[in-house]
């Protein structure tokens, strides 16, 4: 098998940080490539500079596609010779139709005049050859995430894609929108597109990869071919980590104590569907020490549960009470929620945890401005002495705290979004999908850090579709299913099965 591609010795550096170091990757015509490493290890950049988005002359190294010397001034340039890139945050117009988006900028026209006859008919063949079965006049914004992923697909078919690089496909889909994506990178495969595929899920690279390729520290690592030998995700974790982790779970002494947050009888109905009841009499206790887990499938409820007790900030008419501490509190705002104790860790960090354009300093205090600020005037000696202790207590990889967060990877962009609302000093910390888009060295480090929070005394609920992460870390399970809790399991009574035969039978 010939390679299509070939990168020697790329090498890239911005202000402070070498990003890319020699770095080495041959991909093979027709085979789907895997690059895997920690958050900040270099894939993203790697992938920018092979597509133009850092044109050549900005990085040292050489690309060689399809034999011939590759020196992409910009994203035009590569996709006129066939190498397609598809972002995590998808790059489509929402209120624009499915055919105006496919052929937005490559517009099928006569004499000037577009040809929409020509334009759907395209649209209706590529929408087919993805398994998308929507109108093209239909409007993107009324798609989910996991037909939007497949539009974005279509239009790369549309560009007559040879390489098309995927940067986390999956990680905003469902477990079946999962699958059925995985299943089409495979029948990409057989018709001949050569793909790369940049994932954290090691499971889902196990599934399609014909080699995968790990990076560390902006280096690499390895190399390794599927078809030779089978690859372990322990084997992939070792070398992105640099040391085994056979415990993916940090070991935690399982010591709850008293009742901490208890919320009773609590009803939420949708903000904008007045008849449509979205949480039912939820009943829910956590105790000091404790990490509670709310289990269930997408559209169970689960964010829009935590979400309305958190400053009541989705939802409308809602009933029911907490109490924190024995005694009751008002959390009918975000500041008196937080007043009161209790915080809560979005699953959307960059839209609604983040100031990204801000510095990590500002980010880190910015819920708790009272203990930087002189009456109404902010210490920024202070807030800089906060930020830099966060940093160092949670291990933030940046070498300023004064960096613009939209620059560090998704690892570390938790960890300042965890930092904020540490910060706050809460009671009651609620993750929602705290690991979501990050990497297992990451990720272990974010679950030592909910293990020294319940070792504080303080109270956890975490939110997670991935069982096995809810299973590792959790004293209890709370099961939810559409909009109520349909059963409640001990750490020892808790697996998979039971966790899914709850929700079915319910």
């Amino acid at each position: 098998m010939a390679a299509l591609l070939e990168m020697r010795g790329i090498t890239k550096a911005f202000p402070g940080v070498k990003a890319l170091d020699a770095v080495n990757l041959t991909v093979q015509a027709g085979e789907i490539h895997a690059l895997v490493g920690e958050n900040g290890a270099g894939k993203s950049t790697l992938m920018k500079v092979l597509s133009g988005v850092y044109p050549a002359g900005s990085y040292d190294g050489e690309i060689h596609y399809d034999g011939a010397l590759a020196e992409f001034a910009n994203i035009s340039d590569s996709e006129a010779r066939g190498v397609i890139i598809i972002h995590q945050e998808l790059a489509l117009v929402p209120l624009l139709s499915i055919a105006e988006n496919l052929f937005l900028g490559n517009e099928r026209a006569k004499a000037g005049v577009i040809d929409w006859r020509d334009t759907n008919q395209r649209t209706g063949a590529l929408l087919k050859k993805v398994g998308l079965n929507e109108p093209p006049s239909t409007l993107v914004d009324k798609l989910g995430v996991g037909k939007q992923q497949l539009v974005e697909i279509a239009k790369a078919l549309s560009k007559e894609v040879r390489l098309l690089i995927l940067d986390e496909p999956t990680a905003a889909l469902s477990e079946s929108d999962s699958q059925a994506l995985l299943d089409l990178m495979l029948e990409l495969k057989d018709q001949g597109v050569t793909q790369i595929i940049i994932s954290h899920k090691l499971n889902e690279v196990r599934r399609v990869a014909d080699t995968v390729t790990v990076i560390r520290d902006g280096s690499t690592v390895s190399t390794m071919d599927a078809r030779a030998e089978p690859i372990t995700e322990d084997r992939i974790v070792r070398d992105m980590v640099g040391r085994d982790m056979a415990h993916r779970y940090p070991a935690r002494e399982r010591r709850a104590g008293d009742l901490l947050m208890e919320v009773k009888g609590w009803n939420v109905w949708h903000p904008l569907h007045t008849d449509r009841q979205v949480i039912h009499d939820i009943n829910l206790a956590v105790r000091a020490g404790e990490v509670v887990g709310i289990a269930g499938l997408m559209g169970a409820g689960r964010t829009e549960l935590a979400m309305s007790l958190f400053g009541r900030s989705y939802g409308r008419a809602i009933t029911g009470s907490i109490e924190i501490g024995g005694k009751p509190v008002d959390v009918s705002t975000v500041s008196r929620a937080i007043a009161a104790g209790l915080a809560y860790v979005t699953e959307d960090r960059k839209s609604l945890g983040l100031i990204l354009d801000e510095t990590i300093q500002r980010n880190i205090t910015l819920a708790n401005l009272d203990a930087v600020s002189r009456g109404q005037v902010l210490n920024e000696t202070a807030e800089t002495r906060v930020a830099e202790d966060y940093r160092k207590a949670l291990n933030i990889r940046t070498p300023s705290v004064f960096q613009q967060v939209v620059n560090l990877s998704g690892g570390n962009q938790q960890k300042v979004v965890l930092s904020k609302w540490l910060f706050a000093r809460p009671e009651v910390l609620i993750l929602d999908e705290p690991t979501r888009g990050i990497d297992v060295g990451a990720k272990f480090e974010i679950y030592g850090i909910i293990n020294d929070l319940s070792a504080q005394g303080k109270g956890v609920v975490m939110i997670s579709s991935e069982m096995p992460e809810l299973l590792g870390m959790c004293d209890r399970i709370y099961v939810m299913n559409e909009g109520a809790f349909v059963g409640e399991l001990s750490a020892e009574d808790a697996s998979q099965e039971r966790i899914m035969s709850l929700i079915v039978t319910e």
